[in-house]
Formats: C-alpha cells, sequence, structure tokens
C-alpha cells in the first residue's frame, strides 16, 4: 500500500455526512472546510445567510459537497428547524460539529439573566438537542462522531469568564455524558479545547493590543491561535482514526494550558 493510500484510508471522509454549526465564520470554518477538503459532504449552520452563501460557494468551487442552512439556535424551535434543514440536505450525518456560540462576558456583579438564558441556550442547550437528534441514529447505524469546540474558561476563569465559562464546562460534562451513552455503539464524542484564537468571536479583545500580546506571551509556541489550526484536529476526531478516542477535551492552544 502507498503511503497516499494509507494516509487516505485512515483520514479520508468519502462517504460521510456531516453538520458543522457555527460554520460560516471562525474556528467552525475551518472545520466545515477541512471536513469537506477531507471527502465529506458538509452542511453549514449558522444565522448570518451572506456569510454562509460565502462559505459554501467557496467550498463548490473547489470542487466539495456543501449545503447550508440559516437557524437561529438561540431556540428549541430554531435547533429543530436547522437540524431538519440540515438533513434534507444530504441526509442523517454521521458527524456533527457543534462550534456555534456566543462570547458574552460581563463581569459577574453585572451579569443578568437574559445574559445568562442565551448564553446557556446557544452554547449548552443547542448542542444537547442536536444531540438527541442525530446521536441515536448514529448509534443505530453503527458509526458516529460528535465533536464540541469549547474553550479555555471550561478548565479557569480569566477575562471574566461568567456565564461563558459556564457553558463551556457544562459543554465538557456533555461531552463526557454522550460519551458513555452512545461510544459502545461505535459513537465517539470528544470536545476540542482552543486556546486564544483571532477569530471574530473574539472581537472584543483583539481591541486590546496589550492583552493579545499578554495571551500569546502564555503560550508554548509563542503565538496566539489561528481558526486552520483545527483543520487537522477535526479531521482526525472525525474519522475512523479516531475510533478509540473519546470522552476526550483535546486542547488545540499552542500549549496555553501548561504554561
Amino acid at each position: 500500500m502507498s503511503a497516499r493510500a494509507y494516509v487516505a484510508e485512515l483520514f479520508s471522509l468519502e462517504g460521510r455526512v456531516a453538520v458543522v454549526t457555527g460554520g460560516s465564520s471562525g474556528i467552525g470554518r475551518a472545520i466545515a472546510g477541512a471536513l469537506a477538503r477531507a471527502g465529506g459532504r458538509v452542511v453549514v449552520v449558522a444565522r448570518r445567510e451572506a456569510e454562509l452563501k460565502a462559505t459554501v460557494d467557496e467550498l463548490s468551487a473547489e470542487g466539495c459537497r456543501a449545503a447550508w442552512v440559516s437557524a437561529d439556535l438561540s431556540t428549541p424551535e430554531g435547533v429543530r428547524a436547522g437540524a431538519e434543514g440540515a438533513v434534507e440536505a444530504f441526509g442523517e450525518p454521521d458527524i456533527l460539529v457543534n462550534c456555534a456560540g456566543i462570547n458574552l462576558r460581563p463581569p459577574l456583579t453585572e451579569l443578568g439573566e437574559d445574559v445568562w438564558d442565551t448564553t446557556m441556550a446557544v452554547n449548552l442547550k443547542a448542542p444537547f438537542l442536536l444531540g438527541q437528534r442525530f446521536g441515536p441514529g448514529m448509534a443505530e447505524r453503527g458509526y458516529g462522531r460528535i465533536i464540541h469546540v469549547t474553550s479555555q474558561q471550561a478548565h479557569r476563569a480569566f477575562v471574566s469568564s461568567g456565564a461563558y465559562g459556564v457553558s463551556k464546562g457544562g459543554l465538557e460534562s456533555l461531552t463526557r455524558s454522550q460519551a458513555e451513552a452512545w461510544s459502545p455503539y461505535g459513537v465517539t464524542v470528544n470536545s476540542l479545547v482552543p486556546g486564544f484564537v483571532l477569530t471574530p468571536l473574539n472581537a472584543r479583545l483583539q481591541s486590546d493590543p496589550e492583552k493579545v500580546a499578554s495571551l500569546a506571551a502564555r503560550t508554548l509556541v509563542g503565538r496566539n491561535g489561528l481558526a486552520e489550526d483545527f483543520a487537522g484536529a477535526a479531521v482526525f476526531l472525525a474519522g475512523r482514526s479516531s475510533a478509540y478516542v473519546t470522552g476526550q477535551s483535546v486542547f488545540v492552544d499552542g500549549g496555553f494550558s501548561v504554561h
């Protein structure tokens, strides 16, 4: 077997269908692109139609198979509509990536119920509902991959973690609960844990050059993350090569968490 054939056998996603929430920008877009370029048929789910269309047009121009669904994941009705719209594109998914999130982090003393509820709805309840919709079917078919994108704030508090940190900590716990439920049936569930990544979600912090520099200094590689840093890890966790990896938090953070 040639090296190319061996690598393709390990990591190819040919024949697989993936749903990526938050896939029209930042880390989610990079992951959606990676899964599509690895051979998967990818449905990108997010709110803004212009960004969704631009993402899918780019992938289609490269010969990838991709579709988009506009959905509001802050309500159960929006989540369910998004899920059914995604299925219409390519059928039931083999891979679910939960990357959609909101990053509202007022000081805890100023944190109101509205911010708390909205944060939990998008960052934690939507992944739960999507798991409930797609996980049992994956288990019945004997193959599935669920990947949650969490945060350093799930493990340590800094820069006003607030409700955001709680939601991401809950998402890490959901990872383990889903892994316990479905891994015996061929469904692995893991989380990717970014460091500080230069994406639109972190625009507020990026406006402070000193803070950006100090966060880069906390890494071992000496720089902050980029969305494309997640491509390889996502393809690995989405494919057959990760069949014995489940319930894990995989840190893609340049050593931020150990420095």
